[in-house]
């Protein structure tokens, strides 16, 4: 066996957005969101299935997979392999936006039910060393929990160091096939669950057709082309003197919404080299 890069936009969308298989993500949504009893997910529906490129080299903004259960409970699993300009206020507008797309104007409030948000992240984002975290709306005294039909779930896949022999649970099978399945010849041993079996066989390469392979090279081809990109923007602000120190200033103040008169004040740069810092980020 030869398996992809999980992490791959292709690979990533062909296997959970895999609407024959659903048990895939059902197995994955259970793990992370920590779901048992009768709050486990039996069955779910793909609500934008997994189809190929439409050209050769694109490449999906967000790359996501979308599903819903039979109790009307919506679930969003992106995998993001960089930090990008807004991200953290990108996820709450789009967890917030599926929510409030439930309903039309005029509807009952109760008929809303709640959102999940996965991100899987190839970046260190948040503080700490835990690779799995939870985040919920809560009173910032009491910690009382009223809110509670929008949940944020992330994980951080350079967070993950464990071994094949040292996973404890199901979230740590899955986490480590995510980020190391491209690096084994076999299904482990140690997967006695259908649904992430079942993901280790999508993800062998002898299972994919000529196109989705050709479909998938693209796909790594224009994420190096994305980090080469990012890289010489990087360059180019260094090259002409512009600290790294500067560029970050320039990058917060741009995403609090500060014009450019104003971030050239704070970052003692001109306004031409203010503009081409936010022109690379764009």
């Amino acid at each position: 066996m030869k398996f992809v890069d999980v992490t791959n936009d292709v690979a990533f969308r062909k296997i959970f957005g895999n609407e024959h298989k659903t048990v895939i993500i059902i197995s994955f949504l259970n793990a992370v969101l920590k779901l048992e009893g009768d709050a486990r997910i039996a069955a779910v529906t793909i609500t934008n299935p997994y189809q190929l490129p439409r050209v050769a080299g694109e490449k999906a903004s967000i790359i996501d997979v979308k599903a819903k259960d039979m109790k009307g409970r919506q679930f969003v699993v992106e995998m993001q392999v960089a930090d990008v300009n807004g991200f953290d206020k990108r996820v709450q507008y789009y967890a917030c936006r599926d929510y409030s797309l439930q309903i039309n104007r005029g509807e009952d409030y109760p008929k809303l039910k709640p959102t999940y948000f996965v991100g899987i992240l190839d970046f260190d984002f948040f503080d700490g060393k835990k690779f799995l975290s939870h985040h919920l709306l809560l009173d910032d005294e009491t910690y009382e929990h009223k809110l509670k039909d929008i949940k944020f779930t992330f994980i951080e896949l350079k967070k993950f160091h464990k071994e094949l022999n040292n996973l404890e649970d199901m979230i740590d099978k899955w986490t480590f096939f995510i980020k190391n399945a491209e690096n084994l010849d076999v299904i482990p041993s140690n997967v006695d669950d259908e649904g992430l079996r079942e993901a280790y066989k999508d993800a062998d390469k002898h299972s994919w057709t000529k196109d989705e392979l050709v479909a998938y090279d693209d796909a790594s081809i224009a994420e190096q082309d994305e980090r080469g990109r990012i890289t010489a923007a990087e360059n180019r602000g260094l090259n002409k003197g512009v600290t790294k120190e500067k560029q970050e200033t320039v990058t917060r103040c741009h995403q609090a919404g500060m014009d450019i008169d104003a971030i050239a004040v704070a970052s003692g740069l001109s306004k031409e080299e203010v503009q081409q810092i936010i022109d690379d980020l764009i």
